[in-house]
């Protein structure tokens, strides 16, 4: 099995970025560790503490985010870093020529049940004599990135990454102590039986969503003509990581439960990077209305609706969206 370094230098990665991305899974190979170690590290449970989105910060969140922080920081190869922690971005190297942004522990509620968890990066261009400390230089679209990837905290620790030459997925070897490569070409098929979209919020979603969703329901007897298995596991690098091995559709769609935050996940943490590697293996994403990767981001923290995954379906579930004159 071939070792990172090579593979990506055979995709056409300088050594800054070769050195960048075993940086970040420097960070990840700590956080495994814990993680794996669960109550015995005393990292599990929540801290009294909510995070900029409003969230009651989980102890593990607070330590995947200094690790990667510090780590990402200390290489001197960034200009800044913006993590969903944090409330605004911090500067590094005024010379780095990267960005790096990242989600450090997503699906956290996940780690007192012993559930799957994963940390989401995303590696933009720095603007060339910028100022480090300024947040809107990472209001780049999808479209910028140069490397996208997510390390999955499962029964054994992956990585999926792609840095625009296709999606491959790696697999951390502990008696090597780095990732092997295990998949060379992820390839989501076109066509799926699956699905994986939070039901309880079913009441709240738009119109094309929920009729959508009703035809699925009816299986064979409906208007789709065959019967769909519902997956969910609250952790969106769970579901993604699913879609990657096996095909199927993800969706986190807009909803009116509580009109001020009508988006759940975050462009630049999640939906950016996560639909870079799904395109990288032939899926497709969007917001329902706009390809995902197109948006012009006006803030950090801006959060989007997502649908993802095999090509088909989610031109399937557009279709319905096309239909809906309430939208452009």
């Amino acid at each position: 099995m071939r070792r990172l370094a090579p593979v990506l230098r055979q995709d056409g990665a300088d050594a800054d970025l070769i050195s960048l991305i075993k940086t970040i899974l420097a960070a990840c190979k700590e956080i495994s560790f814990r993680v794996g170690q669960g109550a015995l590290s005393g990292v599990l449970g929540s801290t009294l503490d909510e995070n900029i989105q409003g969230e009651t910060q989980k102890k593990l969140d607070v330590l995947a985010n200094e690790l990667l922080k510090d780590m990402i920081l200390e290489s001197g190869l960034v200009m800044a870093i913006s993590s969903e922690e944090e409330e605004s971005t911090v500067a590094g190297n005024p010379n780095g020529q990267f960005l790096v942004t990242f989600d450090p522990l997503d699906g956290s509620s996940n780690t007192d049940i012993n559930s799957l968890i994963g940390t989401i990066f995303s590696i933009l261009p720095a603007p060339a004599k910028a100022d480090p400390a300024d947040p809107s230089i990472f209001l780049q679209p999808g479209t910028a990135q140069i490397a996208a990837g997510y390390v999955l905290y499962g029964p054994s620790t992956m990585l999926a990454l792609t840095t625009g030459k296709g999606t491959r997925l790696y697999t951390l070897d502990k008696t090597y102590g780095g990732f092997l490569l295990t998949q060379e070409e992820v390839a989501i098929p076109g066509v799926t039986a699956e699905f994986a979209v939070n039901m309880s919020n079913q009441r709240h979603w738009e119109a094309p969503m929920q009729a959508y969703i009703a035809d699925l329901l009816q299986g064979k007897e409906g208007p789709r003509g065959k019967n769909y298995n519902m997956r969910w596991i609250a952790a969106m690098v769970g579901d993604v990581h699913r879609i990657l091995c096996r095909g199927g559709i993800f969706a986190y769609p807009r909803d009116l439960k509580d009109p001020k935050k009508p988006d759940k996940l975050r462009l630049m943490y999640e939906a950016n990077p996560m639909s870079m590697l799904v395109e990288q293996a032939g899926g497709a994403s969007s917001t329902g209305y706009q390809r995902i990767m197109e948006i012009q981001p006006v803030d950090i923290h801006q959060r989007v609706a997502v649908i993802l995954g095999s090509r088909h379906e989610v031109d399937s579930c557009l279709n319905y969206h096309k239909t809906d004159s309430s939208k452009p």
